[in-house]
């Protein structure tokens, strides 16, 4: 199932039990090591491994130019191979635009565009390699039976623009969680991104928003709260009759970021017996820690990209107000900026680190201890902002595994955490549909 994984791991763990061979004098650690990287790698095999935020470009969904190939973009069908990642929750995502008839509009085309894209990869382009999943039984069942699994989440409800009805066509074609807000008020609900200057437009969740948790719930899509405000959060989750998941976040405790949730909203979650997937986002793991390499590496990157010919922005910020299409484009090449630039500031010495696993795993370690190891779970965000050092893109899966078990999680906790929550949560919002049909 995960054989090229398998081999790939070995040489690398060979490499790096030789390296700490060199570190250390007694023979009987590089023993342990081995042992260590094997026993992970074992876990790594058995369990499935559950990525819930994978951003794609359509331009990389084509009959020429597709996951089937290993592009540049983290996420492919070989790099999921490579890295032994099982499923990825591939994202229609809208940037929030006007509340308007125009702007509704052109986000629900966008919507569909997304929609037929991951549907094309499926089903025209790799039906031999990926699957669709719908419900926890099918992701278990194509993971037996060698493929990769496909996922669809919805980042931003404002696409179902003031009809209702479009909750069950996105429903129809594959939707398993929608959030009703992303940078930005929508039609929906409150932003976090309110948390700046202290305007809000809905107080929450407006009516149609209230609406749409209820429309969910009928239908089985699981209520994704890491976009939207935290007086948002509150009302969906006194509105919802099931649990609900923040697809992409981490503890504010430990990243002080509006995107974050703060340790009131964790209990929250705790309650509603919901689950938090852990982003793999540099800034949201450790915004100390990524503003000070970035102010070290601003020049290097912009150095980098001006030797491209290409644009660079100083923050994150910069990049979300620019126009759609902009965006995109900036977000098809930006890793590779800032993998240049990496390579170049790596070799410098004193250098301020990455972001790394290792912080991205004390987020998990933090959220267990506070509200329990079944409200845990992982995402990365990739090509869409995600990627630490370790884990970089889904070759890189392994890594993830490997600091668990070195921080001394049991498989049955592993396979909870990597996907053993989320889907339960699915299939209670299942359930829940399914009673009331």
């Amino acid at each position: 199932m995960k054989t090229k994984f398998l081999i790939l791991a070995s040489i690398l763990v060979f490499m790096s039990c030789k390296n700490e061979a060199k570190q250390t004098p007694e023979s009987n650690m590089t023993n342990d090591s081995l042992a260590l990287v094997e026993r992970a790698r074992a876990i790594h095999e058995r369990v499935i491994t559950l990525d819930t935020h994978d951003d794609f470009n359509l331009n990389n969904f084509t009959d020429s130019l597709n996951y089937s190939q290993d592009l540049k973009s983290q996420v492919t069908l070989p790099k999921m191979e490579a890295g032994g990642l099982d499923v990825a929750w591939f994202i229609v995502y809208t940037a929030q635009d006007t509340l308007s008839a125009k702007g509704y509009e052109t986000a629900y085309k966008s919507a569909m565009d997304h929609f037929d894209a991951i549907h094309n990869l499926v089903t025209l382009y790799a039906p031999d390699q990926i699957e669709l999943a719908l419900t926890s039984e099918d992701v278990r069942r194509i993971v037996a039976s060698g493929k990769k699994v496909a996922m669809i989440g919805v980042e931003n409800g404002y696409p179902i623009g003031l009809d209702i009805k479009n909750v069950e066509k996105f429903h129809k074609l594959g939707a398993r969680y929608m959030s009703l807000a992303h940078n930005g008020h929508s039609q929906l609900s409150d932003s976090h991104t309110g948390e700046v200057d202290d305007i809000w437009l809905n107080k929450g969740l407006s009516d149609l928003g209230k609406e749409a948790v209820a429309e969910m719930n009928r239908l089985g899509i699981m209520v994704d709260v890491s976009h939207p405000s935290k007086e948002a959060m509150k009302q969906m989750i006194k509105l919802s009759k099931v649990p609900i998941i923040a697809s992409h976040s981490a503890a504010r405790a430990l990243s002080d970021v509006s995107r974050n949730l703060d340790d009131e909203q964790l209990l929250w979650l705790k309650e509603n017996g919901g689950v938090i997937q852990v982003v793999a986002l540099d800034e949201f793991v450790n915004a100390k820690k990524k503003a000070t390499r970035d102010g070290e590496i601003l020049s290097i990157q912009k150095e980098v990209a001006d030797s491209l010919g290409l644009k660079w922005y100083a923050s994150i910020d910069e990049v979300m107000v620019l126009e759609p299409q902009e965006r995109e484009t900036f977000f098809g090449y930006y890793r590779n900026i800032m993998d240049l630039a990496n390579a170049k500031a790596n070799k410098i010495e004193g250098f301020p680190p990455n972001v790394n696993v290792s912080d991205f795993v004390d987020h998990i370690d933090y959220i267990v201890d506070k509200i329990g190891l079944e409200h845990v779970g992982i995402s990365s965000d990739f090509d869409g902002g995600g990627g630490i050092e370790g884990w970089n893109d889904a070759s890189e899966t392994f890594n993830v595994t490997l600091e668990l078990v070195k921080r001394g999680y049991t498989e049955e906790q592993i396979g909870m955490i990597w996907s053993g929550n989320l889907l339960r949560v699915l299939d209670k919002a299942q359930a829940y549909a399914d009673s009331v049909k």
